[in-house]
């Protein structure tokens, strides 16, 4: 049973509180800012801190720490998936979850934690579900809330809530019926200064869009499924089907959502669509330093373009953290673009190159002025972010969709 829930921005103030069972104290939250300050990096929390009394189970999403605390035992997936659900949702609801967009809505916040969790067990967490209950907000209709009064919480439940297909609507009805599937996959590598692979982790998703009338019973089959090491699905799919066929049989709900979350587990070692060159020097006599990074596209990759075409990788971003003894540094973005942003509190540059074509190369050099007599620690890793459309790691592809 989870007790309370706290949502705390960056400066450890307590934006929203919400209470199930019995009501926490704010001390619990000083206890928790307390434990985060002890870490160099807010990533490095713990998810699970005990205290004398209380379980403290957080997650950190867009440099906001959501927070619930129990005193019994409780599975940890739980509250940790349902803390991911409730930002999911905030973020479904209000575009970007920001210290602004939450105090500015905080009457609809309480109002979908209201719905989200019953006497601290989780409840109605389908965002159809929600949205039909919860209308989101909207200029026009908090206009029209101030002048009439009206909430914009609905008088009668969804017609799905007392029906063994909680997620889907009844009584659909579309001109013209269609569903989209997309796959998403994401590759979490660490790579060497000598650029060779040292461990490799290949995850995916697969969003839907469904726009199909009535109750459709849908059948997915994939090429090859053997890629799939490990998923999880969403409550349409009949999970004993998928373990005897390995297929997705599923009632899909009505507009977005995501259907399933898998692992891959690679049969050879993959190898990023983009380098990335960096050259540090120092020179302590003088306390200062010079920075030289390239970034550009390898000419050969395991990504598998789904058609015919030209590889194009997208929004490249470049993250270089500075160690303690950087005082400030001096970036310049030399050829091939970009912007980069330097952030003299957290010693971080954030480098945004966007678009990298195959034959074209982007540079950014620098000098750093160290501290007086400080030692020289050494330089965390650098992060590489990309994305690259219609291209797949796994090779995983739809083989079918039927009705």
């Amino acid at each position: 049973m989870i007790h309370s829930l706290f949502v705390i921005c960056s400066s450890g103030e307590v934006l929203i509180e919400r209470h199930w069972a019995g009501v926490t104290s704010r001390a619990v939250c000083d206890f928790f800012w307390e434990c985060v300050n002890q870490y160099s990096s807010r990533e490095e929390v713990p998810p699970i801190i005990t205290t004398a009394k209380y379980y403290l189970i957080s997650v950190l999403r867009d440099d906001i720490f959501f927070l619930v605390t129990t005193t019994g035992e409780v599975p940890p997936l739980l509250a940790i998936e349902f803390l991911h659900r409730v930002f999911d949702i905030f973020q479904e609801y209000f575009g970007t979850v920001e210290e602004t967009t939450l105090r500015e809505n905080f009457s609809t916040v309480y109002q979908l934690l209201e719905e989200m969790m019953d006497n601290g067990y989780p409840l109605t967490t389908e965002p159809n579900v929600l949205k039909a209950m919860i209308r989101p907000p909207t200029l026009m209709g908090k206009f029209a809330s101030m002048t009439t009064g009206r909430s914009n919480i609905s008088d009668v439940l969804p017609d799905g809530t007392i029906s063994s297909m909680p997620w889907r609507k009844v009584d659909v009805k579309y001109a013209q019926n269609e569903i989209y599937l997309d796959i998403v996959e994401e590759v979490d590598c660490i790579v060497d200064r000598n650029g060779q692979v040292v461990s490799c982790e290949v995850s995916g998703t697969i969003q839907a869009n469904s726009r199909l009338s009535g109750v459709p019973d849908l059948t997915l089959t994939f090429v090859d499924p053997e890629v799939i090491d490990d998923c999880s699905f969403h409550p349409c799919v009949r999970y004993n089907r998928y373990e005897r066929e390995r297929v997705v049989s599923f009632v899909p709900p009505d507009g977005v959502f995501e259907l399933m979350r898998y692992r891959v587990n690679p049969r050879q070692p993959v190898s990023a669509p983009i380098f990335c060159s960096p050259q540090l020097s120092f020179d302590h006599v003088h306390s200062q330093g010079s920075i030289a990074l390239t970034v550009g596209q390898r000419p050969s990759s395991l990504i598998f373009p789904s058609r015919r075409g030209t590889l194009v990788v997208e929004d490249v971003e470049v993250t270089v953290p500075f160690s303690r003894a950087v005082r400030t540094a001096n970036l310049t973005v030399g050829g091939g673009g970009g912007t980069c942003l330097y952030d003299e509190a957290a010693k971080v540059a954030r480098w945004t190159v966007g678009k990298l074509g195959r034959d074209k190369t982007a540079t950014l050099n620098g000098t750093i002025i160290l501290q007086a007599g400080a030692n020289q620690e050494e330089s965390p890793p650098i992060q590489l972010d990309w994305r690259v459309p219609m291209a797949s790691v796994s090779g995983l592809a739809v083989a079918g969709l039927q009705l």
